[in-house]
């Protein structure tokens, strides 16, 4: 096989960053991969993963790892606030007629079968480093790194995230980051029988949820309009997701009220989104994941387009024999399909902070659902 790019390297060890690592070692390329945090941690409680995730999980060789430590369902429950369902989703089972249609699992976790992964896969990993100085010729890219070395490959991804230092190289006058109005808080809780799918219940601003992320466990989620990004005092944490709770009247959700206290892991992040336009690449370097199209969370997602991303750059590279026209291919496959995730799901989280329509709400996921689970 004649790759366009034989030796690569990889900024960033997240899951999109992993994922691409995985894939071009079983092209047979030479892949180091440089990841600046020295622990290569993952932050967060759980994340929900639609059936698009878990085809991806099949071709990365994780999903038998992913169904033995996290969880998987079919359909997402949708209830009013005293607990009625109004409607239930469906999830298609487009990873094989024997994988339920979605799932989810504890960041954490996931981060740790991916990072095995890559590992066994032969990729080089060098934590607590990344690049200091980058520059490219039409034959290759040379970077210097904060470890002292300096070396040449063919191909430069960048997956460093929503913050990349990599994007603000290449191109300094990208979009930056941008806050929604919206803010999520998470908590990893008991996971009664009852509770067998993802289930939200759609109040009139808030929205709250929980997915089942092992057999014991499942974590809350709870979307919170916040007019202003303004700094929150983790000692309140609790306190202010228990008030938020309080208009809920469902069991379920008093039920998890009442269990958080001092001793609860509560996670609060602001949602910040970004779409960079195309080019997603200048030369032989290349963006993929977070780094270009951060998304919020309204349909699970955000991971599922950075990993696909990964996956598609593989094929392109294995397909062509130049750099230039691999890139090219990549961007055509990938764009359309991310831009839809980042804007219906800002769309969700609109109507959502404006108690808007929630039949256009529906239809929206609903939609989502149903492209996502088309080939990519």
């Amino acid at each position: 096989m004649t790759l366009a790019a034989q030796h690569i390297l990889i900024v960033g060890g997240g899951f999109s960053g992993m994922s691409a690592a995985i894939e071009l070692r079983k092209l047979g390329a030479e892949v180091d991969l440089v990841e600046i945090d020295p622990g290569w941690r993952n932050y967060g409680a759980g994340i929900s993963l639609g059936g698009a995730t878990l085809r991806a999980f099949r071709q990365l060789g994780i999903l038998d790892a992913f169904l033995e430590h996290g969880a998987a369902h079919d359909g997402v429950s949708l209830r009013l606030p005293n607990g009625a369902q109004v409607a239930e989703l469906p999830t298609p089972r487009i990873a094989g007629p024997d994988v339920p249609g979605g799932g989810a699992i504890m960041r954490p976790v996931l981060g740790r079968l991916l990072a095995d992964a890559t590992r066994a896969a032969g990729t080089t990993v060098r934590l607590g480093c990344t690049f200091t100085s980058i520059e490219q010729d039409a034959e290759g890219v040379e970077l210097s790194f904060t470890d002292g070395q300096r070396r040449r490959y063919d191909l430069v991804i960048g997956a460093d995230g929503l913050y990349s230092k990599l994007r603000e190289t290449l191109f300094p006058d990208a979009p930056k980051p941008r806050y929604t109005g919206q803010a999520c808080w998470r908590a990893v809780v008991p996971r009664p029988p009852e509770i067998r799918n993802a289930t939200m219940w759609i109040g009139p601003q808030v929205k709250p949820g929980v997915n089942p992320v092992s057999k014991t466990e499942m974590y809350l989620f709870l979307l919170e309009p916040r007019p202003v990004n303004e700094h929150v005092d983790p000692a309140t944490f609790v306190d202010q997701l228990r008030g938020l709770l309080a208009d809920f009247p469902a069991p379920e959700l008093q039920a998890i009220r009442a269990g958080l206290g001092p001793t609860s892991q509560v996670v609060f992040r602001p949602l910040e989104a970004l779409l960079m336009p195309r080019p997603w690449s200048k030369g032989r370097i290349v963006l993929i994941g977070d780094t270009v199209h951060a998304t919020t969370p309204h349909l699970a997602s955000g991971a599922c387009i950075g990993i696909e991303d990964a996956l598609v750059l593989a094929e392109e590279v294995g397909r062509h024999d130049r750099v230039e026209a691999a890139l090219s291919a990549f961007e055509a496959r990938r764009w359309e399909r991310c831009r839809m995730v980042v804007e219906n799901s800002a769309r969700l989280g609109e109507i959502e902070i404006d108690g808007g329509d929630k039949e256009e709400h529906t239809g929206i996921m609903r939609n989502s659902l149903m492209a996502l689970a088309q080939p990519i």
